[in-house]
């Protein structure tokens, strides 16, 4: 066995057997001291030079040596060792002067326990001290090969303090063309950045010294010192700087320098060189495979843009700036697409755009939100400012479909169509092309949708609820239907949801999804499953009962079940919504709204339903990031939740941007195709 390492002291008294006295109830008390007899005082120095002591012990009633002059040894020698004072006798006098000196404390040997209590004390504070020294050593050393790292990385890195950089390395100084340290050091970071770019900064800071920020990469635009601005990808992580918390924010060189080259070959090769947008045939050429894809979820959109009355335009500017407003123009658009979208330059001065987001919803939200960004920008033009408006084309791109010729027909068509009202505005046409040689009749979908409930031909999908509340995110779910055809291939929603609606068949899918999320909390008893009802399951009656059935068959915890009704839907059958929730609430299961935010009474409707949780409407995620006016809607929707007791989840988050402002907004879940696509559940 170890034996414990003997622990050095020296005793100076001109008797023995007072150091026979201290050694033993010292060893009685536990202690393995290694007792060193000094008789003299002027070997004093020598000693605590040479035997490197843990803690020394002077008789001063002896005098062998002045306790003052002790004390100045000590404070030379070794100014770190504890010194305990032994008299003969003891008074507050004694004790305060040897306190006064540097002295821990005063004893006699008339009270041996309070000897042991003092020197164990004191030896407990000396190893601290001792411990403390050296982690602080390491600690100094460690943030002295930190510091040359940072400043030696060709990474661009700022250290951040309550908002403020505190150190940035020469790449950043030169990333951002500050002249030196001085100009940046000292200043708040969101100097560095566009204004639009602060909301999802901020919120990711706060959240990365809350160790609550999951690591992921946050798009910010810099705002360089010469008043250009560059797109940049920023990691956060959390620090220690002088003992402080920091949060470390680089742009590795790496990303950067391969960004710069893809980006001087694209432009070489396939980008218009003024909008940096791909030329026509090679946008159809990457449109094209994208629709030869299977979409997983959510919509696609053809979107045409352009800006209104260019004609006028550039007669008032010219040929030359009127390419320059274009470039400009351009500019707006970039700052407002999401990652994944897809933008070609069309006709002069039109663009087209591939985007995906959740729902038809989400689309004419992002495209609203543009023409309002375009209307309220001022250009600026060599000399000259100017504004103006734009009209955007909406068609959708049925999943099936995979030539995007009839799409961007449709979507070129919607713009004029829109021009010819007055533009300024988003239109999509009623009927199209598209939609009209694809949809034969009801009657065909009808018989594939009840031949696919006969023959157990639908999946349940699964996308994941993550939590931003820090920790382990809590085992919860969206559920989703597919419908599988003859084929085996999948059928989203989208296709054939409207038809099943318009003919009384969402009752017979919602049971079908009903049974199959039961089956699925029985074989993985996850904490939530979030699962849909429609209008007409809404009012069923029979619901409840058909519910009770399902509970005693299965045996599972009915709270894992949380059915979710659509605001709009809720608000349209209030009294059935009102009925639903209390016979569910009987049952044990839970409630959530979804589509929160965007009904015409969404503060009546939560009172009366009083929710577990609310799905903050997809619609405001699209451009949240830089949209104040959404940011103050979200803020409002989660205090409104809060006050009724309700969880808070954003529908359709697609980028750590969106996630960073909901972070600091005070959403409590996200979900979405950023957290994850929906997967095919397994059942057992």
């Amino acid at each position: 066995m170890n034996q414990p390492a003997a622990v050095p002291m020296i005793v100076m008294t001109r008797h023995q057997d007072h150091v026979e006295t201290i050694n033993k109830t010292l060893r009685n008390a536990g202690h393995p001291v290694h007792l060193s007899w000094l008789p003299e005082g002027g070997d004093l120095g020598d000693a605590l030079t040479q035997l490197v002591p843990d803690m020394l012990i002077i008789f001063a009633d002896e005098d062998l040596i002045d306790l003052p002059v002790a004390m100045e040894f000590r404070g030379r020698f070794a100014p770190d060792v504890p010194v305990i004072v032994v008299h003969d006798s003891l008074d507050e006098e004694k004790m305060a002067r040897a306190l006064t000196l540097g002295a821990e404390d005063a004893v006699t040997l008339a009270n041996l326990e309070r000897l042991r209590l003092v020197v164990d004390r004191e030896l407990k504070a000396h190893r601290m001290e001792r411990s403390l020294s050296a982690t602080m050593s390491v600690a100094h050393e460690y943030q002295r090969q930190l510091n040359d790292l940072m400043h030696g990385s060709a990474d661009a890195i700022a250290q951040v303090q309550e908002g403020i950089i505190v150190d940035a390395n020469p790449a950043w100084i030169e990333l951002f063309g500050h002249d030196s340290a001085e100009s940046v050091v000292g200043a708040p970071l969101m100097d560095e950045f566009e204004h639009e770019s602060h909301a999802a900064l901020k919120g990711a800071v706060i959240a990365c010294l809350q160790d609550k920020w999951p690591g992921h990469t946050l798009r910010a635009s810099a705002e360089l010192t010469d008043g250009s601005s560059i797109p940049l990808d920023l990691l956060l992580s959390r620090g220690e700087l002088e003992g402080e918390p920091c949060v470390r924010v680089s742009v590795t060189a790496g990303s950067r320098d391969r960004r710069a080259l893809e980006a001087r070959l694209n432009d070489a090769m396939q980008h218009d060189p003024g909008t940096g947008f791909l030329h026509r045939g090679y946008f159809v050429e990457e449109l094209t495979k994208r629709l030869g894809s299977p979409l997983r979820g959510g919509v696609r959109h053809l979107v045409y843009i352009e800006p209104d009355k260019y004609e006028k335009i550039l007669g008032e500017l010219g040929v030359l700036p009127g390419e320059e407003f274009l470039i400009e123009f351009a500019g707006r658009l970039r700052e407002m697409l999401n990652p994944g979208d897809l933008v070609g330059r069309f006709a002069g001065n039109g663009f087209m755009i591939l985007v995906q987001r959740g729902n038809s919803s989400d689309v004419q939200a992002w495209a609203e939100h543009v023409v309002g960004k375009i209307a309220a920008h001022v250009f600026q033009v060599s000399d000259r400012s100017l504004s103006t408006t734009c009209t955007i084309g909406l068609a959708i791109i049925p999943p099936s479909v995979s030539d995007p010729e009839g799409p961007a027909a449709d979507a070129f068509r919607a713009n004029r169509r829109g021009r010819d009202l007055g533009g300024n505005r988003v239109h999509a046409l009623e009927h199209t092309d598209t939609l009209l040689k694809l949809q034969d009749s009801d009657k065909m979908w009808v018989q594939r949708i009840k031949s696919a409930l006969m023959e157990n031909r639908f999946r349940l999908m699964q996308q994941p609820i993550a939590s931003l509340l820090g920790g382990d995110s809590p085992d919860m779910f969206d559920v989703v239907v597919r419908m599988l055809d003859e084929q085996g291939d999948e059928v989203l929603p989208s296709e054939f949801i409207e038809v099943a609606e318009r003919n009384d068949l969402t009752r017979n899918i919602d049971r079908w999804v009903i049974g199959a999320s039961v089956s699925f909390c029985a074989s993985r008893a996850p904490a939530g499953l979030f699962v849909r009802l429609s209008r007409a399951t809404i009012a069923d009656p029979s619901l409840p009962d058909w519910l009770g059935n399902q509970l005693r068959a299965s045996k599972i915890e009915p709270a894992r079940i949380i059915f979710q009704v659509h605001e709009e839907a809720a608000g349209q059958q209030l009294k059935e919504a009102v009925a639903l929730r209390a016979k569910l609430s009987s049952l044990g299961f839970r409630l959530a709204v979804e589509g929160f935010g965007s009904g015409r009474d969404t503060e009546n409707l939560i009172t009366h339903l009083n929710p577990d949780f609310v799905k903050v409407h997809g619609s405001l995620m699209q451009g949240l990031a830089t949209a104040q006016d959404k940011q103050q809607r979200v803020k409002e929707l989660v205090e409104l939740a809060r006050s009724h007791k309700a969880a808070t989840i954003a529908e359709r988050v697609e980028d750590a941007n969106t996630m960073a402002v909901l972070w600091q907004l005070g959403v409590e879940y996200i979900q979405g195709f950023f957290v994850n696509a929906p997967e095919a559940v397994v059942l057992g």
